[in-house]
């Protein structure tokens, strides 16, 4: 416990210490607010504000916790987790500590965004909701964190992670529903958009905090907060049941993928020698 608390300790602190990025990552979302609350206005949601920033809130969580996967590449490449695994210490461990201190930065600016949106007329009308909503930050936090440290453990190097983040992280973010509306999209990209974990995690999130989860299945579907496929519905809580399953999964995969990782092999001159050959 006391190598974990101070990987968390240690990564919370670099975060803080980075006051410009804190402050852009708080100033974007409602500059995407602004933008996207208007496009949302032509569809069929009935509060466009609150419906977009939950969105907005899902993909800072989800990016935030994709910097786990950029931390660690630089750990790595500096000779910081070579010294960290030449001590008595389970690499699960340092897994569990990155996964940890990635959450709790996600969270807490998730947290900050939905302050400011709650002045901005955000309310709940049961105590429970924000009790919930705290929870389900939370669990996407891990889930994603545990998606970008497997992505730092199996890539080789700092500038194929930095291809790889974007090839992966781009499709993610633009077809879970967040930026532009599933119901504007083609038909091929409507059914991919189901594919990904992160229009479940919009979409649960979505409808918990507005609390909808109560309505009937066809206005669900018509506030796209739920799903049809092929005459299967998928609402928000088999949404839930589903990013709770790729979480799993990529928890697993993360710690097989760090735990066989040669680190050894991965440093700043390896990398410059893989630039040149290129």
């Amino acid at each position: 416990m006391r190598v974990i608390g101070a990987l968390w300790l240690r990564n919370v602190r670099l975060f803080a210490r980075n006051r410009v990025q804190l402050l852009l990552l708080f100033i974007m979302p409602f500059f995407y607010l602004y933008l996207l609350s208007a496009i949302f206005k032509s569809t069929s949601v009935s509060q466009p504000i609150p419906y977009v920033l939950a969105g907005i809130v899902m993909i800072v969580v989800f990016q935030t916790s994709l910097n786990i996967a950029t931390s660690t590449i630089e750990d790595i490449v500096s000779g910081y987790m070579k010294e960290v695994l030449v001590s008595p210490v389970r690499r699960i461990s340092i897994v569990v500590g990155q996964i940890l201190s990635s959450t709790t930065v996600a969270a807490f600016q998730a947290f900050l965004i939905l302050a400011v949106g709650y002045a901005l007329g955000l309310t709940y009308t049961s105590m429970v909701t924000p009790i919930a909503i705290a929870g389900f930050v939370v669990l996407a936090g891990l889930v994603f964190s545990s998606f970008g440290l497997w992505l730092a453990a199996s890539v080789r190097n700092s500038q194929t992670f930095q291809i790889v983040s974007v090839a992966v992280t781009t499709p993610i973010t633009f077809l879970c529903g967040v930026y532009v509306p599933l119901s504007l999209l083609p038909e091929g990209l409507q059914t991919a958009a189901l594919l990904n974990p992160m229009t479940y995690a919009a979409a649960f999130f979505r409808a918990l905090s507005l609390e909808k989860l109560s309505l009937p299945a066809d206005e669900l579907v018509a506030e796209q907060l739920a799903f049809r496929f092929h005459g299967v519905l998928i609402t928000p809580v088999t949404g839930l049941i589903i990013l709770a399953v790729f979480g799993l999964i990529c928890a697993m995969l993360s710690a097989i993928a760090f735990t066989r990782a040669d680190f050894s092999a991965m440093n700043r001159s390896a990398i410059q020698k893989d630039v040149f050959q290129q």
